[in-house]
């Protein structure tokens, strides 16, 4: 079965997080994991529990006991379902004021889809990856599964909508130097990080899963 610690190292790499940042996105001291790896020793469920609660996309039996796949099967949508059920799917163009409410999305502009693993996930739209800012973690034309949330706190490293002056963003979040600023991280490499002001975003939505398509 091996230790739960070594397959939580195995979900950091995956994330390309090294592992004190990793400690810091499930609320952990520093050294909770890192001294765990190296003494070969497992950890408090507490933190396990944080792990599945923080990083949803990987499979809560791997974790624990190393059996199956590392992350969950991802599936087209394939019921399409009535307007009023179901989870959105909205053009990029959609996104201005979706946590504000000053924009009614209309039903000409959206599709509805049923994907289990999204309803269980809290999922409340669904949104297209256009270029390849963060390839190779997203392509272009992926579908992300996405929950509005506040702005009041920041899960540093994870991958963000945001609703900006300059329009919709999907980066990736990290703290940035400058006050009252975030830092907006690309994946790929070959574009370079900016800082935003927290008053340039009108909303904010995690990303919670992906549909990849080949």
């Amino acid at each position: 079965m091996g230790l739960i610690v070594n397959r939580i190292k195995q979900i950091a790499d995956n994330e390309n997080i090294k592992i004190t940042p990793f400690e810091e996105s499930i609320g952990a001291s520093k050294g909770v994991l890192s001294r765990a790896i190296k003494n070969k020793t497992d950890i408090q469920s507490k933190w396990i529990s944080k792990v599945v609660e923080n990083y949803p996309q990987y499979r809560a039996e791997w974790l624990l006991t190393g059996k199956g796949d590392m992350l969950k099967k991802e599936r087209l949508p394939y019921v399409k379902e009535n307007k009023k059920y179901g989870i959105p799917l909205i053009p990029v163009d959609a996104m201005a004021g979706f946590g504000t409410g000053g924009v009614q999305i209309m039903d000409y502009d959206t599709e509805n889809y049923h994907v289990p693993e999204f309803t269980e996930l809290h999922a409340e739209f669904m949104i297209r990856v256009k270029g390849s800012s963060m390839y190779p973690k997203y392509n272009s034309g992926d579908i992300l599964a996405c929950k509005k949330i506040t702005m009041s706190f920041f899960q540093w490293n994870k991958v963000y909508v945001l609703d900006t002056e300059q329009g919709a963003l999907i980066k990736r979040i990290k703290p940035s130097e400058k006050e009252d600023h975030i830092c907006c991280v690309s994946d790929n490499k070959n574009y370079d990080p900016f800082d935003l002001h927290i008053n340039e975003i009108n909303a904010i939505a995690l990303v919670l899963g992906v549909i990849r398509l080949e």
